[in-house]
């Protein structure tokens, strides 16, 4: 070894030495991961065993996880499978909120996306202050626009429709911010070569840049479904009669005691576990692609 390979070696610094956690330490580690896991669960398993208990089983133990006396009567009677006088319209509310969650995520994506590109991208007079009251739509709560929501919507006569449900809903601050700051991320060169070759804005847009906003687009679908799968406050204002109702503002009506007499404990927390099923399907399905960046290497140096 050379003179200058041994100064090299001794003036280069060392790396720093981590430090390392012994087999007792990430056993407790473990076990308080474990634990936080299970007291998260809890709640749920609670939820999914007091729906299979009876009436008198779930007011005298609420809290146990194996009924006394198992039975599927709630799911039965939610179904309509059941006998019982008070039928509870849980199909309705479940073909209510699937059509309106279907059309409002499908078009939240389609709407937000190309917004959010016109931003990023497009050069438009007013762009800056579109985008600033873009951001100044995010600061607003959405309980301060109930009563205007509710005006708007009774003067134009869509008060207690499906139009009154779905229109306000199709478009989303949030997701077109989400967008655009994944479309600023997309490397201009790509864009350019295509309009070398006689691409257009939209063919750009459309067969270039959103095939590689996958992960962004996973993102807002996941976020689109379970917003207006869990939406309470618009459907309220927007609606009147039960014809319109979903899963939100059915279950509200049946905790509150709108379906029948009694607490009614399996029957709530029956409908309750199956409105949550979708959510979690889709979330476990699309969890990896939720939050991902840009694929490197679209562009070969």
């Amino acid at each position: 070894m050379s003179s200058a390979t041994k100064k090299r070696a001794r003036t280069t610094p060392e790396a720093p030495v981590l430090p390392r956690f012994g087999v007792p330490w990430r056993v407790i580690g473990y076990v308080v991961v474990i634990g936080m896991a299970m007291l998260y669960l809890l709640p749920f398993a609670i939820q999914l065993a007091t729906s299979f208990k009876t009436g008198p089983d779930a007011a005298a133990n609420p809290l146990t996880l194996w009924p006394t006396t198992p039975t599927t009567a709630a799911y039965e009677r939610l179904f309509g499978l059941s006998d019982s006088a008070s039928s509870v319209p849980f199909l309705r509310w479940l073909g209510n909120s699937t059509v309106v969650t279907v059309v409002v995520t499908c078009s939240r994506v389609l709407f937000d996306s190309m917004a959010g590109y016109a931003l990023a991208r497009l050069d438009f007079v007013g762009r800056r202050l579109l985008f600033v009251l873009l951001l100044s739509i995010m600061a607003v709560p959405g309980v301060v626009l109930l009563i205007p929501k509710f005006l708007v919507l009774n003067t134009f006569g869509m008060f207690d429709t499906y139009a009154g449900m779905i229109v306000p809903l199709l478009v989303d601050a949030a997701g077109i911010f989400i967008m655009k700051q994944f479309f600023e991320s997309v490397p201009r060169e790509v864009e350019e070569a295509a309009r070398i070759d006689g691409a257009g804005t939209f063919r750009i847009f459309w067969s270039i840049v959103l095939p590689m906003a996958r992960p962004a687009l996973i993102t807002l679908t996941v976020l689109s479904f379970q917003g207006s799968w869990n939406e309470f406050t618009h459907y309220l204002v927007s609606t009147q009669s039960s014809e319109y109702e979903t899963l939100t503002t059915g279950l509200a009506r049946l905790v509150s005691g709108g379906l029948g007499s009694g607490t009614l404990y399996p029957l709530k927390l029956a409908a309750a576990a199956l409105s949550t099923i979708p959510v979690a399907i889709l979330f476990f399905c699309f969890q990896r692609y939720f939050v991902r960046g840009t694929n490197s290497g679209s562009i070969k140096e």
